[in-house]
């Protein structure tokens, strides 16, 4: 993908999408943390409607501890992997009310010493809650990254920094926003929508496809 047509693909989807915003469903940084960390492995909608009620009960660290482990683990219970990631999330808030005061820092070391936050998490809560332009590699933004010829790379920390060097400025904020529902509801893994899909003629694989009139 050339840089032109870098601007031409980013410029389509801000325009579909002015706004992007995560699915996943919090009404703070907490969390917005907390979410981030319970949906590794895990669809949002299974991650929105734990959170629906665990938020409701601990909106803080510490009330999440107050909570306590057992039932945590219950509230969670339908999300993959949701033992380890009770524990982890209470380690977290420990360090958090512990350390930090029980405010979710802004430092990508202080984020990732958190039990449970790795580079991809720490990214969102970057990017989400205090507007840095991070990129946040999940299945989806490495898939379309790849396919299209945007920043391919053989791991998530490649792609993260192809994205970096190719996604223009006027887009970095929102891009991994734009990238994450783009492979959710469009560039699938199995079936890609090329046919109705609206960057078709920048993307690698799609314009392969396309008739000789639309490419023109």
């Amino acid at each position: 993908m050339t840089p032109e047509a870098v601007e031409s693909f980013f410029a389509t989807l801000a325009a579909a999408n002015p706004q992007p915003r995560s699915e996943l469903e919090y009404s703070s940084v907490f969390e917005l943390l907390a979410a981030v960390l319970l949906s590794a492995q895990a669809t949002d909608a299974s991650v929105n409607k734990a959170t629906r009620q665990l938020f409701a009960l601990a909106p803080t660290p510490q009330k999440m501890l107050d909570l306590g482990e057992a039932r945590v683990t219950e509230l969670i219970r339908h999300i993959g992997l949701f033992r380890t990631k009770a524990r982890n999330l209470l380690a977290a808030c420990r360090i958090l009310v512990d350390e930090h005061g029980g405010v979710v820092p802004r430092s990508r070391e202080a984020l990732q010493a958190l039990p449970g936050v790795g580079r991809k998490t720490a990214n969102v809560v970057l990017n989400v809650a205090f507007g840095e332009p991070t990129m946040a590699v999940d299945t989806h933004v490495f898939r379309v990254s790849n396919r299209t010829g945007l920043a391919p790379g053989r791991t998530p920390a490649e792609v993260e920094q192809r994205l970096l060097q190719r996604v223009p400025a006027a887009y970095r904020v929102e891009a991994h926003h734009w990238l994450i529902l783009h492979g959710r509801y469009v560039c699938l893994a199995r079936a890609p929508l090329c046919a109705t899909c609206a960057v078709r003629r920048w993307c690698d694989q799609g314009a392969s496809t396309m008739p000789a009139r639309e490419t023109r």
